[in-house]
């Protein structure tokens, strides 16, 4: 705790913390309004708003798939603050567009024609521009942090992130889509003014030198170029079945509100702000474990914690459907409900156990990683965590299609932490061969 409250002190961390607190935010604003007006104010059938939800979750996630090999060699070839600034600027030319979709869905002006075809490319242009900043945020750590800071840093950004999402996500369920249009623009300039002042990040030495713009021979090359260490290549894995489970869950999460539980869209932005909660206490507790060490020694066990969650998050979805009320509840409502405090604990434990199991992971890629190679080591990691995420959008458009109840589908989820636990043990195994390794070559 004595290294956290000193990082958020000082100058090399703070503005980059901040900065990404308000990108973090203003994308689930953003994000979060769009989906809940979409789904209870335009589509009436719980298919369609599955596969809405699943579009707009795979259209956000598209560009880390193809872009993050062009965004990993820009972030070690040029001054990583600078990208930011020019990102967070661009941030306000594409918030302008969301708002003009949101203002005209509220109006009722061509909804289906104009407002969600600008409302989806403006959620296209938010995952691209978080693309670009993807490889740095994590990156540009140990370039301004020391070696026992990196930890504590990685796990203030992810808990950050998620204290950012639960605010972004409590305002668009709270406040009327037409505040949130004006709200996203004018959280885009203040990003654009507070990421002025992080501090300068140069590149390293043995940086590439030109950039490679095939995205797809030079996705499939930084891949391969990565993946030869056995800690980094478990890690990568680990963490692209953890963001598989989570795009399912957040996929899942609003249709589930609406026609399972049979509540207003304040309930579904209770859910997302729990699940930000639970993910930031797993981030900060995680490193009060490893006392700032990094190491994947609790990921195996936090993430079968998950599953089990879900499990149990499943069968009270389950029980609640089967007596589920007949009118529409608000929050008040909903927790005086018998089941909701189940609902809701089960929730927070799949969200902390989560944060437990992906925080150190994130840590492995930037401290295992020759820091001339961190950004692209990051952007690898994106790529296979982007595709892998798009395979789950596509899997809950498919079950939705095949009329497979968003109930059954958070089995899916549950079944995929099994595969993830058995990554994190051989990330630990390989953790301990390397240590030995160097521990032999020392002696």
């Amino acid at each position: 705790m004595t290294t956290t409250t000193h990082l958020l002190r000082k100058r090399r961390f703070l503005p980059l913390f901040v900065t990404q607190l308000f990108n973090a935010f203003n994308d689930n604003l953003y994000k979060n309004a769009m989906v809940l007006f979409v789904v209870y104010q335009v589509y009436n059938s719980p298919s369609s708003e599955g596969t809405f939800s699943a579009v707009a979750s795979g259209l956000f996630i598209l560009p880390f798939f193809l872009l993050s090999a062009l965004a990993g060699q820009l972030a070690d070839m040029r001054d990583k603050a600078k990208i930011i600034r020019t990102v967070k600027a661009c941030e306000i030319l594409l918030m302008l567009i969301g708002a003009t979709g949101l203002y005209l869905a509220w109006k009722g002006i061509a909804v289906t024609a104009i407002a969600i075809p600008l409302l989806l490319l403006a959620l296209f242009l938010t995952g691209v521009q978080s693309t670009f900043l993807g490889p740095i945020k994590y990156a540009i750590l140990p370039q301004h942090l020391k070696k026992g800071e990196v930890l504590a840093g990685t796990g203030l950004v992810e808990a950050g992130t998620y204290i950012a999402i639960l605010a972004g996500t409590i305002l668009a369920g709270w406040i009327a889509v037409e505040y949130a249009a004006a709200g996203i623009i004018v959280t885009a300039i203040i990003g654009y003014f507070v990421s002025r002042q992080v501090p300068d990040a140069p590149p390293q030495e043995g940086h590439p030198e030109k950039l490679d713009w095939n995205i797809f021979r030079a996705s499939v090359h930084l891949i391969r170029e990565t993946m030869h260490n056995r800690e980094v290549y478990y890690a990568i894995l680990a963490i692209s079945f953890f963001w598989t489970i989570g795009a399912v869950l957040f996929i899942q999460f609003v249709p589930l509100a609406k026609n399972v539980i049979m509540a207003e869209p304040a309930v579904a932005s209770l859910f997302l702000v729990v699940f930000s909660v639970g993910v930031a206490i797993g981030s900060v507790a995680i490193n009060a474990l490893l006392k700032g060490k990094v190491s994947a020694r609790y990921s195996p066990i936090s993430v079968i914690f998950m599953g089990l969650f879900v499990v149990a998050f499943y069968f009270v979805s389950v029980l609640w459907g089967a007596e589920k009320p007949t009118e529409m509840l608000g929050v008040t409502e909903f927790l005086a409900w018998p089941m909701a405090t189940f609902l809701l604990l089960s929730l927070l434990g799949i969200a902390v156990a989560g944060g437990m199991f992906v925080v150190p992971l994130y840590a492995f890629l930037t401290t295992r990683a020759a820091p001339e190679h961190a950004a692209r080591t990051i952007a690898a990691n994106n790529i296979v965590n982007s595709g892998a995420m798009v395979v789950g959008s596509l899997a809950a458009m498919g079950l939705n299609m095949a009329g497979i109840s968003i109930t059954e589908q958070l089995l899916m989820s549950a079944f995929m932490c099994l595969f993830s636990a058995w990554l994190g043990r051989r990330l630990y195994k390989a953790e301990l061969e390397a240590a030995a390794a160097v521990e032999a070559e020392a002696n």
